[in-house]
């Protein structure tokens, strides 16, 4: 089948699925509702709208991606870096000449505009270079400033986060600088994989362990300094709760990889604040597509070691453009089958999966979410509008969330992706909804949930009788809250929705 028409097929459908509001709609649901339908022709009032919504979390959001250009040379003023006027890369070298410095970027408009296009999204126009080439570059020409300004970045990202009426973020961090991987590769590639962790425990892994929760501990100490957030009058961002998944860098040999996957079970299994793990770089790079079967392996060897650390992997973040037609065949499959993700992020090629109808029923039935990246899937993929799996999934019941993924390279935010998403696929306010409280439910945030149900119609008993997100909920339900720190930020969510929709009460 092919993949145009197929998916054109379903946004049809969806189409008519979405223009009718949910089941149990409350009245002041249906004020929202009729408010909402009313401004699809005005995009002004529509982005007011979905800026002032309450977004819960979230879920796929790479520290390193999501920086803007403009904040990372303003990090960088004084490290004495230097600044490539060909390619826009950023080196450190004493011996550059006064005119090659990063500080006299802000001195020469055309080249700080130049260095903004080269690190981001901005103003690209593919040509010899692809969408996909473009952003994947940007990393290497600012690495060297996002190293050492890891605290800074955590400040901008709470913040921006905070003003998007989000109020829990993943954020992915490889946090102990790959360490771990150069401990692997020191140590040398064991295919047995219980031998090859013996190796790295009994070696000088849990110092690289402690590194990961101090450099946690040092960027959080500068968020609160950055944002005054021990003062009488802290900043936007102090509020929000931010947790880590170690990520793993892919374009590496075996025996790095395993390592670091170590490095973020163990982390997870020691420090509450990492919730997970995931694996990045691009999944279409020679080494991610050779030994991507490899990678699943060792994620399930160690998911079974650490049950209770939770897993989400980019899978599906491909297209016919960049790799074989076999290479689109299984990468979705063996996430959810074989490494057990509990989410996957992207899965833009599921329709070319070789039993896609069966593994959309089996995420929806496991309740395997999806974390969907418009801005960036359209930017590197090329992939938009009925080209794009969302409908899908939300037509199979498969749990959604939007997120940003790299919002300073893709030069976007949360209520970005929710504009596009509403004015791409004309989704209901209760559909909306549904996805803000997927974004917490789904979240690695430990503790029971607060909704007995998917469709979150029926809350736990012991605060079925409570108003949701009351300010007094009963004593019982009190003692639930307070004892699961998901169902919490959960009821937190409910209440900034009641405050939200009373805006609009007819």
């Amino acid at each position: 089948m092919q993949i145009r028409p197929f998916f054109a097929f379903v946004f049809s459908i969806f189409f008519l699925l979405t223009s009718f509001p949910v089941a149990a709609q409350s009245s002041l649901e249906s004020s929202v509702e009729n408010y909402f339908e009313s401004i699809q022709s005005s995009p002004h009032a529509l982005s007011v709208f979905l800026r002032s919504m309450p977004k819960g979390g979230d879920l796929h959001n790479h520290a390193s991606g999501a920086t803007y250009a403009e904040n990372l040379i303003r990090y960088a003023k004084n490290d004495d870096l230097c600044i490539n006027r060909q390619t826009y890369a950023v080196f450190a070298d004493a011996q550059c000449t006064a005119s090659d410095r990063l500080d006299t970027v802000v001195t020469d408009p055309a080249l700080y505009d130049a260095v903004i296009d080269a690190w981001s999204m901005r103003h690209f126009v593919a040509g010899k270079e692809s969408g996909h080439d473009h952003f994947f570059a940007t990393f290497g020409k600012f690495g060297v400033i996002t190293g050492k300004h890891s605290g800074e970045m955590l400040a901008e990202i709470s913040q921006r986060a905070a003003m998007q009426n989000e109020l829990y973020v993943e954020l992915m961090v490889t946090a102990d600088n790959n360490e771990s991987g150069k401990l692997g590769k020191r140590i040398g590639w064991d295919p047995d994989f219980s031998a090859m962790r013996d190796k790295l425990l009994a070696a000088d892994f849990q110092n690289i362990i402690q590194s990961i929760s101090k450099r946690l501990n040092d960027d959080e100490a500068q968020k609160s300094s950055l944002l005054a957030c021990q003062s009488t009058h802290p900043k936007a961002g102090c509020g929000l709760k931010v947790r880590y998944l170690y990520q793993v860098l892919r374009e590496q040999p075996p025996e790095m990889v395993f390592a670091q996957l170590l490095a973020g079970f163990e982390a997870a299994s020691k420090d509450p604040r990492v919730v997970g793990i995931n694996m990045v770089q691009p999944e279409d790079g020679v080494i991610s597509m050779r030994d991507y079967a490899l990678h699943m392996q060792m994620v399930q060897f160690l998911h079974n070691i650490y049950p209770n650390v939770r897993v989400s992997l980019h899978a599906g973040e491909l297209n016919d453009q960049l790799v074989p037609p076999e290479g689109l065949k299984f990468h979705i499959t063996d996430a959810v089958e074989v490494a057990g993700a509990n989410r996957i992020g992207h899965g833009v090629d599921i329709a070319q999966e070789t039993k896609a109808y069966s593994l959309l029923k089996e995420m929806a039935d496991k309740g395997v979410m999806v974390e969907i990246n418009l801005s960036s899937n359209e930017g590197i993929l090329g992939i938009q509008g009925k080209e794009h799996p969302l409908p899908l999934y939300l037509r199979y019941g498969v749990p959604v969330a939007l997120s940003t993924d790299d919002e300073g390279v893709s030069r976007s935010n949360l209520t970005t992706e929710y504009v596009k998403a509403v004015t791409t696929y004309h989704l209901s306010y209760p559909t909306l909804k549904n996805m803000v409280r997927n974004s917490i439910a789904y979240a690695f945030v430990p503790g029971e949930n607060l909704w007995t149900d998917r469709d979150y119609r029926q809350p736990v008993s012991v605060c079925a009788k409570d108003s949701l997100g009351s300010d007094k909920p009963s004593s019982a339900c009190r003692v639930f809250l307070d004892a699961n720190e998901k169902a919490s930020l959960q009821w937190e969510l409910e209440k900034r929705f009641v405050a939200f929709e009373r805006r609009f009460k007819n």
